[in-house]
Parts: C-alpha cells; sequence; structure tokens
C-alpha cells in the first residue's frame, strides 16, 4: 500500500498561511482589475499570440524552444528541414493545441474538479499522441507512452523520485487534499503547492514539466483568472533559475521542529508558493501596464505609420496603408468586429482607397475575417508586437525586426 505520508504537507498549516492569503487575494483582485481594463475584443485578440508565447516559454524552461518565427511558420505547417527543430515546432504547436483544447473542455467544470489525475493523464496523454512514433522519445532514449505513468524509477536532479508503484497511489492523494479546498483564495495557494507536489511525483517517463505548467494553467483559467490575457508560463520563464532553485529547495526534507509536520520542508513550500504566486502578480501588473488604453491609440498610429512608410507586396500589387484609418482601428481594437463597409467609411477615404488599405490591414494581420465577406475584427500579428505591446514577448521583437 502506498505511503501517502512521503510527500506531506501538500498544503501548508494555517499559522503560516498569512502572507500567500495576502499574495492570493491582490492577485485575485488584479486579476478582475484587468479583465475589466482589457474587455472582450482585446482579450479575444491577444489570446492566440498569447498561446504561442505559453508554447514558446515552456518549451523554452526545458532548453527546447524555437524562434517565435519559426512557431508561426510551424502554424503555417511549414516545418524546418532540420530534423531536431521540425519535432520542437511540433511539440510548440501540440502545446498550443492541446492548451485551446482543455480550456474548452474545462469550461463548465468546478475549479477543484481540476485536480484530478485523469486530467494530468489527459494532458500529458494529448502533448504526446498529437507528435509522431519518432519525436515520443525522451532525452535517455526512453520510448515516451502519452498519458501512461511511468513503470521505472528515475532521478530528476538531485530528487529521487517515489517507485513507480507508488505513483497511482500519490496522484489519488495529491487530487483529493488540493480539490477539497474552499474558497478561492486557498484555490489558488493549491495550485502553486499543487504544482511542486505534481513535479515531484515525477509521474511520467518526460514531459513531467510541461504537463506541470500547462496543468497549473488550466487551474487558473478554471478559476476564470486568466481569461486569455496572461499566464504563469512567462513568469516562470523569465526567471528560470530561481523556478527550477525554489522547485529544487522545496524537494527538501523537514529541517526541525517548527517546520511543519510532514517528511518535507513546510518552509520551502511555502516559499515555492510565495514565488509563484508573485510571480503571476508580476505578469498581471505587466499586462495591466500594456492594456492602458489611453495610450493604445498613440500605439496604433505609430505602427500604421511604420506599414505607411514600408509598403510590401500583395500579390502583384502594392499595400496602402493611411494614418486615415486610425480612428476605424482604434475603434475595432476597443469595441469588437464591425462591418467592412462601415470600417471604410470611418476612414473618410474614398471607396477604392479604403478598400485597398482594408485589404493591407488584414494581409498584414492587424484586422481579421472570418469569411471574405464577415465583419472584420481586430488581430495581434508577430510583427505588430513592438509596437502595440512592447516587451510582451521580446525575444518575438528580435526575430521581427
Amino acid at each position: 500500500m502506498t505511503d501517502i505520508s512521503q510527500f506531506q504537507p501538500l498544503f501548508p498549516e494555517e499559522r503560516v498561511l498569512g502572507p500567500l492569503h495576502e499574495l492570493a487575494a491582490q492577485l485575485i483582485a488584479e486579476c478582475h482589475t484587468l479583465q475589466g481594463q482589457a474587455g472582450a475584443s482585446m482579450a479575444r485578440a491577444l489570446s492566440p499570440k498569447l498561446r504561442e508565447m505559453n508554447s514558446y516559454y515552456t518549451n523554452k524552461i526545458e532548453g527546447q524552444h524555437t524562434k517565435p518565427a519559426e512557431i508561426e511558420r510551424a502554424i503555417k505547417k511549414d516545418f524546418n528541414v532540420d530534423a531536431a527543430l521540425a519535432r520542437k515546432q511540433r511539440v510548440a504547436i501540440a502545446h498550443m493545441e492541446v492548451e485551446q483544447q482543455l480550456e474548452l473542455n474545462l469550461a463548465d467544470t468546478a475549479p477543484g474538479n481540476a485536480f484530478s489525475p485523469l486530467l494530468v493523464c489527459k494532458i500529458h496523454g494529448l502533448l504526446y499522441s498529437k507528435l509522431p512514433e519518432a519525436d515520443r522519445v525522451a532525452d535517455e532514449g526512453e520510448t515516451i507512452i502519452p498519458g501512461e505513468y511511468r513503470k521505472k524509477g528515475v532521478k530528476a536532479g538531485l530528487h529521487v523520485a517515489p517507485p513507480p508503484e507508488d505513483i497511482e497511489g500519490l496522484m489519488e492523494a495529491w487530487a483529493e487534499r488540493y480539490h477539497k479546498l474552499a474558497g478561492t483564495e486557498a484555490l489558488l495557494i493549491g495550485a502553486a503547492c499543487s504544482h511542486h507536489r505534481l513535479a515531484w511525483i515525477h509521474p511520467f517517463i518526460d514531459g513531467n514539466g510541461r504537463a506541470a505548467r500547462l496543468h497549473t494553467h488550466l487551474v487558473l483559467h478554471a478559476m476564470g483568472l486568466t481569461q486569455g490575457l496572461w499566464s504563469p508560463m512567462r513568469g516562470l520563464a523569465r526567471t528560470q533559475e530561481q523556478y527550477y532553485a525554489r522547485l529544487n529547495n522545496a524537494d527538501l526534507s523537514r529541517r526541525n521542529d517548527f517546520d511543519g509536520r510532514g517528511p518535507l520542508s513546510q518552509e520551502e513550500l511555502v516559499a515555492f508558493a510565495s514565488y509563484f504566486l508573485g510571480a503571476c502578480l508580476d505578469q498581471v501588473g505587466f499586462m495591466r501596464e500594456r492594456l492602458d488604453f489611453a495610450s493604445l491609440r498613440d500605439r496604433l498610429k505609430s505602427l500604421l505609420l511604420h506599414l505607411q512608410q514600408q509598403p510590401w507586396a500583395i500579390g502583384s500589387e502594392k499595400s496602402v496603408v493611411k494614418i486615415d484609418a486610425l480612428e476605424a482601428l482604434h475603434y475595432v481594437a476597443m469595441a469588437g468586429p464591425i462591418e467592412r463597409s462601415r470600417f471604410v467609411a470611418m476612414t473618410g477615404l474614398g471607396e477604392r482607397t479604403g478598400r485597398r488599405v482594408l485589404a493591407s490591414l488584414l494581409d498584414f494581420g492587424v484586422l481579421t475575417e472570418e469569411s471574405t465577406r464577415s465583419p472584420v475584427a481586430f488581430g495581434v500579428p508577430l510583427d505588430s508586437l513592438r509596437f502595440l505591446f512592447p516587451n510582451l514577448w521580446p525575444e518575438a521583437e528580435v526575430n521581427s525586426n
């Protein structure tokens, strides 16, 4: 029978929870403020780009990232001739697809139910089942079986993971502890703690970090905190040394009688949860700054001026972008999709010129369409980031210059 005490505590004692509750309450309030600030149109435009960014950063943590432009090419089924790079592209695409699919699946799921061994296995299973068999190989040469618990002992850094026969019991105990947490703050602290304890179990032969990070993202999504506007992935990747250090420290044994009641250090679990919530707060604060609509109009103006001065080929013709489109573009960004004829009318340009400007903005991607007759919506193409949301994805700015 599995000894489930071996990875206790799963959640800190009440006497040490005060600072974590304060961080959690602050993060919840900041998330709600961000959602009210962004609006549905901006969230809809940003979420696909942030999904790309999430896949980039989670793979970067694994030391297997690709350039943002290579992810964009992979979305269009343009994979590199280099086999190793093409594999990284496929992993990035798989992450994006699974994130989107499971966010939809969890739309009506109570957040506590996201703490589920079935969901963790489903994340891993979907991630790797989307890859060809040749890509399902761990660094040590082991075959990765999608969604299946490992059948051999492993060591992750200095941590000797529990034996295979303990995994199922530990996963059930993991789920039971976090599933029953009551209140949004407690669930948020639980999301942080569960991230480490899932990594500690190390249930799969490979892909544990990716699965754990995507699971945590999905818990926050089920709680209604992310709304496609931010994710912990960026924060963890940009503080990668601290992320790994805090994860490793939370593996340490209990130090003394004041360090909790389980065999693992409660003090280090609290330190990891504090780090994690702080990283999330930093990301939400960053996005609030970038979604300052008071300056959005000026940023859109800078983008339009750049596009006006740098025409590109569209078939046999050249693009036509004019600053006259600023008010119409700003309106779409703020209010949401509008009819094409209305957009052209708002530019104040003649019909023919207005439609060429519209076609150029659609070709660039700052406007999007579902069909050739549908209303146009706001979009955030990769090459627009350095103008519209500077430093959101710095690596993408470098690759788009």
